[in-house]
C-alpha cells in the first residue's frame, strides 16, 4: 500500500489465525493480554472476532489506524509483516505469513461492541 493512498482514510490491519477448538478459550485470553492490550491506546481501535467451527476456531483481529505511517510506528517498516506473539507457535495450527491492509471507505450504524 502506498502512503499517498491513505490520505483521509482509516486504515484497517486484519490478522487471522486458527487454533484447535480445545485450546480456543486459552488462546483467546492469551491473545487479548499479549496481542490486544498493546494495541489499546496505540491504534485508533481494535476488534477481535471468533468463529468456533467443528474442529478449529478462527480468530480475526482488526486494528484501525490513522495512516500507514502510524501503523509502521507500531508494526515496523513492513506493516504487512506478522508480529507473532511469543506463544503463537504453541497455539496456532499454522503461523500466518501476512496481514491484510484495507482502507475503510464507509461505515454506517453500530459497527462495534460497547468499549471495554
Amino acid at each position: 500500500m502506498r502512503d499517498s493512498d491513505d490520505a483521509g482514510s482509516i486504515i484497517a490491519r486484519i490478522w487471522r489465525g486458527r487454533t484447535a477448538i480445545e485450546r480456543a478459550d486459552e488462546y483467546e485470553a492469551y491473545h487479548y493480554e499479549a496481542g490486544i492490550r498493546p494495541l489499546i491506546g496505540t491504534a485508533l481501535g481494535v476488534q477481535t472476532f471468533r468463529e468456533d467451527r467443528e474442529h478449529d476456531t478462527e480468530f480475526v483481529t482488526i486494528s484501525y489506524w490513522e495512516s500507514v505511517d502510524a501503523m509502521r510506528a507500531f508494526a515496523g517498516d513492513d506493516p504487512t509483516a506478522i508480529r507473532h506473539l511469543d506463544r503463537d507457535p504453541e497455539f496456532l495450527l499454522e503461523l500466518p505469513t501476512a496481514v491484510q491492509i484495507l482502507r475503510l471507505r464507509t461505515s454506517h450504524g453500530v459497527t462495534g461492541y460497547p468499549p471495554r
